[in-house]
């Protein structure tokens, strides 16, 4: 046990997740993997953080078996019969977690939470039930769902803000537009200033940008997408100042480089890279002006920072916002292979950084860790007694989280779209034949699809581009076997 633990867990809900910081901030080869990063800015990265400890972790959004990309709008986790949904509740540190503390007043979401809301139909107009509030956070000021989705509301708590009754707001999803005095993005493309580049981003128009779904009324609750980097940062540093007397857990969800992307006019065309470019610019900052409010406030010594992302790199996810044309020869994911969506490494192997002055000491572990161990570990280091069967498939790494045990778990189950698994053990990955196919023609991306099994080394093979698994068939064997027991396994995680 560390004493009282004060944690800001950032999660950059971005698909893009400002990998193309990291990878310039990495000067070894073996960092060059790295494609998201935790808890600093650009600029501020040696400067500011000289006891960082950065972690070239598998940092899956599982731990044993959860869900890489698909959730369930709407998901109430005290709803029995939704098990495999169950474990993303982990994904964001401190849910389960702070259903337990004491403090649970000190726990706080700010920012893209898009991991349900309500109990399958949302009444945007009343009291919005089950939200952040209701998993362990004390305060939630988030967006109703993604930046690129109706409503686009804030919702404060169980209300959205700035809601006017006398204009209630309506929600539809799927099928044909239901109010036709409301213009889409695909009727009147005249009327955009960011245009789609698929078949889904061009229903309702907010702020110029076609969205997903269909919304009308809740004008005056509507945001604006150049000031939500101030209205979040604002929020998060108020927080902050609020609980800087007492323990607090503060999980600050980055919005910037999920489409849409529309930076701030302080950052618009400020790095000649686009739109992409510019937000990724505006997240480094953002994180930078947290570690200079904490140091402001003498916190900066007694806090946990941590940084990282849901997933790889996106160029194209929706918009023709000159990504692809403005990146060049970049490689945002580095050596890996595919990015987000894929079942290949570039979808779901994301590493860290974690400053916690006094606690790590700076330097780099290839430690496999899930972000879903942020739940066991943190309780651990509180210590804090989770009740058996709460933990989902949470595992305490406090060890390997602060640098003292270079293996971390023993092995990692991912799931993305379609429930399409991946088991990585050691430094063996095994993706089981997956029918579908081989590219995300859209994004440019491959998925991992394949009918026949697939093994590679990540010792020599990083970039997985030799498929081994006729080479090796016990190893072949044994991983499938794994993969099929921790299926079969609903409580496989535990908490020590």
């Amino acid at each position: 046990m560390i004493g009282p633990v004060t944690a800001i867990l950032g999660l950059s809900k971005g698909r893009v997740c400002g990998e193309d910081a990291f990878v310039r901030m990495m000067s070894r080869a073996d960092r060059e993997a790295a494609r998201t990063w935790m808890a600093v800015s650009e600029r501020d990265m040696y400067s500011a953080l000289p006891p960082a400890f950065i972690a070239d972790w598998d940092s899956t959004v599982n731990t044993r078996y959860g869900h890489q990309e698909e959730v369930e709008v709407g998901y109430n986790p005290h709803k029995p019969g939704r098990g495999s949904h169950h474990p993303l509740l982990c994904v964001v540190a401190g849910t389960r977690l702070a259903l337990h503390m004491e403090w649970r007043p000190g726990n706080a979401v700010i920012g893209k939470w898009h991991i349900g809301l309500g109990d399958g139909k949302v009444n945007w107009n009343g009291k919005i039930k089950p939200s952040p509030l209701d998993v362990g956070f004390g305060q939630s000021f988030i967006m109703a769902a993604t930046n690129d989705r109706v409503p686009c509301v804030y919702v404060d708590g169980r209300e959205i803000h700035n809601l006017d009754p006398k204009d209630p707001l309506e929600v539809v999803y799927g099928g044909e537009n239901p109010f036709p005095e409301v213009p889409t993005g695909r009727i009147h493309p005249e009327l955009l200033e960011m245009k789609h580049s698929d078949q889904q981003h061009f229903d309702t128009i907010v702020n110029g940008v076609g969205r997903i779904g269909f919304s009308r009324g809740g004008k005056a609750a509507q945001w604006n997408d150049e000031t939500m980097t101030d209205v979040f940062l604002t929020r998060a540093k108020d927080f902050i100042s609020e609980k800087k007397d007492q323990p607090f857990f503060l999980f600050y969800a980055l919005h910037q480089p999920h489409v849409p992307r529309i930076p701030s006019p302080r950052f618009a065309g400020s790095t000649g890279k686009g739109p992409r470019g510019d937000v990724i610019a505006e997240l480094d900052w953002c994180v930078g002006e947290i570690l200079a409010h904490l140091k402001t406030l003498g916190l900066d010594d007694d806090t946990i920072v941590v940084f990282s992302s849901d997933n790889g790199p996106v160029l194209d996810d929706g918009y023709q916002d000159e990504a692809r044309g403005k990146n060049g020869d970049h490689k945002p994911a580095g050596p890996l292979r595919g990015g987000k969506y894929s079942m290949f490494d570039g979808g779901s192997r994301v590493p860290m950084i974690l400053r916690a002055p006094g606690r790590v000491t700076p330097g780099e572990t290839p430690a496999l860790f899930s972000h879903l161990d942020f739940l066991a570990s943190f309780a651990h280091l509180a210590g804090i007694k989770i009740p058996e069967g709460e933990t989902a498939d949470s595992q305490n790494m406090s060890a390997a989280l602060l640098g003292l045990d270079p293996v971390g778990s023993d092995h990692l189950v991912t799931e993305g779209l379609g429930t399409k698994t991946v088991v990585r053990q050691g430094s063996w990955v095994f993706i089981p034949p997956h029918e579908g196919a081989a590219m995300f023609a859209e994004k440019g991306i491959e998925t991992g699809n394949s009918l026949e099994p697939q093994l590679y080394d990540l010792n020599v093979d990083i970039g997985q581009r030799t498929n081994v698994a006729e080479a090796h068939p016990d190893k072949v064997k044994s991983l499938k076997s794994l993969l099929d027991s921790v299926q079969g396994d609903p409580h496989a995680g535990t908490a020590e």
